[in-house]
């Protein structure tokens, strides 16, 4: 079976030059994948030029007339731009045409347009950002990584369940391990919404293990680390920016003299492989989970090589059927 995937081509830092490019890609590299490119036709069609032609039986464009800037209220864009890109994708999804929606647009009006014209999973109150980050033993997965500031225990242990549909279903972990991130590992660490999340996940069948605390995100053997929005989002960008400054250290250090460099010439293969296993551009493509429908957000400063991998992480969702699994591991929880 065909997978189906709407892109907000229009939405990124860089627009079309990245989306199309993307696109065209990840066309080339699954036989089975149909593309519906969403944005200005005249733009689009300019961007895709010969490539149409080749692709003429698995690529579309659906003309949308508006679009959402990155740093537009979220209200503004679901009320007032209902011909976007964004929303006009969204819309496709909603009404079958497509599986999955990947946007490297403006997330919390992705978010709350998603979350209006799809709706929640039964039982979820609140979608939530998830995606997996870089660690010792290979990935962790984390949620929520900004889509709610201030969560409820119940919401908290919604989240896990998530989470843990979405390892399962994606990696093939039966029970994946679960972590509360906290200020201790200590149980009377942390604050009355932590401590209560704990107890919701003891009484649970889900294997929660306990408190992780912010070092533990990346050293710690866990699948999975739970926690709200404001905590996930700093959390994400530090680690982020981690990488970042450890990348720039080296080229530095090995940048002082002739011989460094031709110390870093012998080891250019392990720079190589640590550069890609920290590169945040590796790990591009967080999901909306808990919505009726599977919903990709991209950074907004990606690249093709980026954008790609969301798109890679649309297709193995739609295949795994990732929010019918969230639905069935709810309600045995």
């Amino acid at each position: 079976m065909p997978v189906k995937l709407a892109i907000d081509a229009m939405s990124g830092d860089h627009g079309t030059p990245v989306t199309v490019r993307a696109a065209l890609s990840c066309l080339q590299a699954h036989d089975d994948l149909e593309l519906i490119l969403v944005g200005d036709e005249t733009v689009l069609n300019a961007s895709l030029k010969t490539h149409s032609e080749v692709y003429s039986q698995r690529l579309k464009v659906q003309h949308a007339s508006e679009v959402v800037a990155m740093d537009e209220l979220p209200s503004k864009a679901l009320r007032q731009k209902k011909d976007s890109s964004m929303r006009v994708a969204v819309d496709l999804l909603k009404q079958g045409r497509v599986e999955a929606v990947i946007s490297a647009g403006n997330t919390g009006a992705l978010m709350a347009t998603a979350r209006f014209v799809l709706k929640t999973l039964p039982g979820i109150d609140r979608p939530a950002i998830v995606s997996p980050i870089p660690a010792v033993r290979g990935q962790v997965h984390m949620l929520d990584l900004g889509a709610n500031v201030d969560s409820t225990p119940e919401q908290l242990f919604q989240f896990a369940v998530m989470g843990s549909a979405l390892i399962t279903a994606m990696q093939g972990v039966d029970k994946p391990s679960i972590a509360l991130l906290n200020i201790g590992s200590e149980e009377i660490k942390g604050n009355e919404t932590i401590k209560q999340a704990a107890s919701l996940l003891q009484a649970s069948h889900l294997n929660y293990v306990g408190y992780v605390e912010g070092d533990g995100i990346f050293l710690s053997d866990v699948d999975l680390v739970v926690c709200d929005g404001f905590a996930g989002n700093v959390a994400l960008k530090t680690g982020e920016g981690a990488a970042r400054m450890i990348g720039q250290f080296m080229r530095q250090e090995f940048g002082r003299s002739w011989i460094r460099k031709l110390t870093a010439l012998t080891a250019l293969r392990s720079l190589k492989a640590l550069a890609r296993r920290i590169d945040p551009r590796e790990h591009n493509g967080a999901t909306l989970l808990g919505l009726n429908g599977t919903v990709i957000t991209s950074h907004g400063s990606a690249d093709a090589v980026a954008f790609a991998r969301a798109i890679e992480v649309g297709i193995r969702e739609v295949r795994e059927r990732v929010p019918e699994r969230v639905t069935q591991l709810l309600a045995d929880a």
